[in-house]
């Protein structure tokens, strides 16, 4: 049988395995610690460095020399069908429920086990708790990553996760719980359930509270859960 290393292509390897590690990497990376974390040398990948800053998948700092990833891969990410399905159902009922609430909100998936924020509407009002879009977060030790365990499978839960939490959240529809990282935040998630019971994605109001809220977090988990709906509505779920 022929072996998978015959069809290896070296430049493409070397260029996924760059990316790869970029990924991880928050400050980026010069070319020397580029080349001695991938076991090349410089001159191996100068061209495939050169290459992907021209394509625009990597940013090269002038002053530092250090690459780090762009958002290409984020914004090609979101060319795919399903992410685009979920941008258009749920743009107009979240800029409603932030309107109605006076609070931001955002959706997010689960990507490489983690919470992926892929869309978000600021507040109308003067003050709002803001995600970035692309903000990637731990699925144990966030509330909106805790919506998505409760319905994974109950062997693909994570490791040390509260089965009687995740059968409340299952029991209750959706998870308000008390911001541990953020003072005066409280975090209200509902899933937008696919048709195999699992998470396809979950909408987020991070609730600000302040002596400007408008509503209560009552009233808010009220709109939240409408709009919930309305966006699964709108994916024909």
């Amino acid at each position: 049988m022929t072996s998978a290393s015959e069809y290896a292509v070296p430049a493409l390897e070397k260029a996924l395995d760059i990316l790869e590690l970029l990924a991880e990497e928050r400050t980026g990376l010069s070319q020397l610690e580029i080349a001695r974390a991938t076991d090349r040398s410089a001159s191996q990948i100068f061209r495939v460095l050169t290459t992907l800053e021209r394509r625009g998948y990597l940013h090269r700092d002038r002053q530092s020399g250090r690459y780090t990833l762009s958002l290409r891969l984020f914004d090609l990410a979101h060319r795919q069908e399903p992410l685009r399905s979920l941008d258009a159902a749920a743009l107009a009922p979240m800029r409603r429920l932030a309107e109605a609430t006076g609070q931001s909100c955002n959706l997010s998936v689960i990507d490489a086990g983690r919470v992926r924020v892929i869309a978000q509407v600021e507040s109308p009002g003067d003050f709002g708790f803001r995600v970035r879009v692309g903000a990637m977060f731990p699925l144990e030790t966030t509330a909106t990553g805790a919506v998505f365990a409760a319905y994974l499978p109950t062997d693909a839960a994570e490791p040390g996760a509260a089965q009687e939490a995740a059968a409340r959240i299952r029991h209750d529809g959706f998870l308000v719980r008390a911001d541990p990282l953020q003072p005066s935040i409280t975090d209200v998630v509902f899933p937008i359930l696919g048709r195999d019971g699992r998470a396809l994605a979950a909408l987020t109001v991070p609730y600000v509270a302040t002596s400007l809220s408008a509503l209560s977090t009552d009233r808010v988990r009220d709109a939240a859960e409408a709009a919930a709906a309305e966006i699964a509505a709108n994916l024909g779920l």
